[in-house]
């Protein structure tokens, strides 16, 4: 069954293009070392929870926009293996300036329990 990395970040709305330039760049790694596929998803309709939100998760700040991002891989091994392998190659390393603050993206990795569809 496949295995699932995603993330939620806060990304200033000016850094949306920088961000899809650095999803790209990742993806070639992430394609390289063994993903299926990634989804980079632009907040669109992400309303205020009553006790918890995805806003609040990332401290949300005004001018910044919700992304929820995934990426899935054949199994839990490719991907221990590639986060290896990414770690250390210097592509990785050289990505750039990150167009958001990562101290305040949540992240983890999953194991379906249900999978329909395409």
């Amino acid at each position: 069954m496949t295995y699932v990395s995603g993330f939620v970040a806060a990304v200033p709305e000016g850094n949306k293009q920088a961000y899809i330039d650095l999803a790209h760049r990742f993806w070639e790694l992430a394609e390289e070392f063994g993903a299926l596929s990634q989804v980079e998803c632009w907040e669109d309709d992400v309303p205020d929870g009553k006790t918890t939100d995805m806003r609040r998760a990332v401290r949300l700040e005004d001018g910044e926009k919700v992304v929820f991002s995934w990426v899935t891989w054949p199994d839990k091994p490719t991907y221990e293996a590639a986060q290896q392998k990414m770690m250390e190659d210097p592509r990785m390393q050289n990505m750039g300036e990150m167009p958001f603050d990562g101290s305040r993206m949540i992240s983890g990795g999953f194991a379906p329990i249900v999978e329909l569809g395409a």
